[in-house]
């Protein structure tokens, strides 16, 4: 069997560095993502000097799991030179962010993704 063409297929957002006001969560960047390999969406976000840019694809979900526990000690959400990976498995996961709130510039809500990993990593 070749394939069947009634398989669903992951959809993810994809894209490389965008800058902060475009975290490239528009329809033009949904992609198909093969089928039976990549079943899971990433989503990176890394903040340099000049703000913070995104990185968003289709990825293996177990593997994107172990790349983002790698990474885990780079997240520092806000901080100049942190790395944070997340990984879903749901179509178009990876996209949107949720709505800002404002709570002042020290205050910002942690993604659920981050808090989750971080409370995983307390009772190891």
């Amino acid at each position: 069997m070749v394939g069947d063409a009634y398989t669903t297929r992951m959809q993810c957002y994809h894209c490389e560095e965008n800058q902060l006001e475009n975290d490239c969560s528009a329809p033009q960047f949904i992609v198909n993502c093969t089928a039976n390999i990549q079943n899971g969406c990433q989503k990176e976000i890394m903040v340099g000097v000049n703000g913070v840019s995104y990185r968003k694809a289709c990825a293996s979900f177990t593997t994107c799991l172990v790349v983002s526990a790698g990474y885990q000690s780079f997240c520092s959400p806000g901080r100049v030179g942190s790395v944070c990976i997340s990984c879903c498995n749901t179509p178009l996961c990876n996209g949107p962010r949720p709505p800002r709130i404002s709570l002042g510039p020290a205050l910002r809500p942690l993604p659920p993704l981050l808090l989750l990993a971080m409370a995983m990593a307390a009772l190891l």
